[in-house]
């Protein structure tokens, strides 16, 4: 039995930020695997499943939009926050009016994708963990529309909205049926968190709509 799942998440507007970008914030032409398993572990997320992105399908037109916003200059140093945990005397605060800057932003405008996924299990899965337990419940928290936390695009400020598609149902159009293949570039595939927390990226192509996503950890 496959456990597969597909999810029509959509918004107002995305920012998948390319990580060569340092200061403007400037988004990948499509959604990344990485945000796709964030969406997925908004609604279930237990430490003895991983998600797996399989596909990614693009259904509205590309469309960007620059706006500006005022962002933090700097964030609360690290060791600040240990030195504060061990009892040591540290300064947490930040002052917005000192520290606010005005940055560039070059967004999408009217996302919508249908992300296919499944599951693996892990090895901090337990003798009560099973693959049908978890897909259920995936089935039913999707279906109602719960979550841990609000799924985003990109930036928390970007909410998406979401919808189970359920087995046999019908996919939505995509604006790109039909135009082959378009290279997108190296696109952020994951963070390998089990290697340095090493970003890996892969060679996205769009065929028809459709991102195939390779297998994590493949070579590109």
């Amino acid at each position: 039995m496959a456990y597969g799942i597909k999810l029509h998440v959509w918004g107002d507007n995305a920012c998948f930020t390319r990580p060569e970008m340092k200061v403007e914030r400037v988004s990948y032409d499509a959604m990344t695997p990485s945000s796709a398993r964030g969406i997925l572990e908004a609604i279930h997320w237990k430490p003895a499943i991983r998600w797996v992105i399989d596909r990614i399908h693009v259904l509205n037109e590309i469309r960007f939009e620059n706006i500006r916003r005022n962002e933090i200059e700097n964030k609360i140093p690290v060791s600040a926050i240990k030195n504060a945990i061990s009892g040591k005397s540290a300064s947490l605060s930040q002052v917005v009016t000192e520290e606010r800057q005005q940055r560039a932003t070059l967004m999408l405008k009217n996302p919508a994708y249908i992300i296919e996924a499944h599951f693996e299990m892990t090895q901090a899965a337990g003798a009560e963990d099973s693959p049908e337990k978890h897909y259920n419940i995936f089935l039913r928290r999707a279906r109602q529309g719960q979550c841990f936390h609000r799924p985003y695009l990109g930036c928390r400020e970007f909410a998406a909205q979401f919808a189970l598609i359920e087995p046999d149902s019908k996919l939505p159009p995509s604006y790109y049926a039909g135009s082959g293949d378009i290279d997108l570039g190296w696109m952020l595939h994951d963070i390998d968190y089990g290697d340095r927390m090493i970003p890996r990226f892969f060679r996205a192509t769009m065929r028809d709509g459709v991102i195939q996503v390779p297998v994590f950890g493949e070579r590109a």
